[in-house]
């Protein structure tokens, strides 16, 4: 996955509470047996008037002109902006796969669901919890100004606002280790390869007849 290190991005605020997994990836696109291809159908329910299908061509859609990530303002967000509890109901990984293919980098939100929490960890999304007053303050702050941007410094653990001004957060530090170092669970085995080779040539010289074990 990406390394995530310093990222400055437009903030798209998604003003419910509660959000849950079948909003954020309705359940029809979980046919897919492949992890790519969900970026067009994030919150697809509430981001087209008409009902959302597998394979249908997202320019033949009809988009709702109200939905927070159909208006020009946040077009190219990368930071997306919650209230409580986001991500909960059910624990389809193919949540944080949506969120990261649309182009969505960081989440910033005063608390998310366990299930959600981890996997956005495990698919290169760096979900900031902040107290629900800071997250109030910065609603208000998009509002009030279009194209308002963030920087995230996942080094220094602080959001940078555009004035200048800074606000830390706290991430778990094996967490952090893997989203600076771009490593999912994957990437973590494969550090150890040689050392895996190793064993295995080991092992078949020991017991070559395991090389003709179905």
């Amino acid at each position: 996955m990406d390394k995530f290190t310093l990222h400055t991005g437009i903030v798209a605020p998604m003003d419910r509470e509660n959000v849950d997994t079948d909003a954020i990836i309705p359940k029809q696109f979980l046919k897919s047996i492949k992890r790519t291809g969900f970026g067009p159908n994030l919150f697809d329910e509430w981001r087209y008037l008409d009902k959302g299908e597998p394979g249908m061509d997202p320019a033949s859609r009809q988009p709702n002109p109200d939905f927070v990530l159909n208006q020009p303002r946040y077009a190219g967000a990368s930071i997306l902006l919650a209230r409580r509890n986001f991500g909960c109901g059910s624990s389809r990984e193919h949540a944080p796969w949506a969120i990261a293919q649309y182009g969505f980098r960081a989440l910033i939100a005063p608390s998310y669901a366990d299930i959600f929490f981890n996997n956005c960890f495990k698919n290169g999304l760096l979900p900031i919890v902040q107290p629900e007053e800071v997250v109030s303050q910065l609603f208000a702050e998009v509002a009030a100004t279009p194209g308002y941007r963030l920087t995230i410094d996942l080094e220094r653990q602080r959001i940078v606002k555009p004035d200048g001004s800074e606000i830390a957060f706290d991430v778990q530090p094996f967490r952090k280790y893997c989203l600076l170092g771009g490593l999912d669970d994957i990437g973590l085995t494969l550090r150890h390869q040689d050392d895996i080779r190793a064993f295995e040539a080991r092992r078949l010289a020991a017991k070559p007849w395991l090389a003709h074990t179905l």
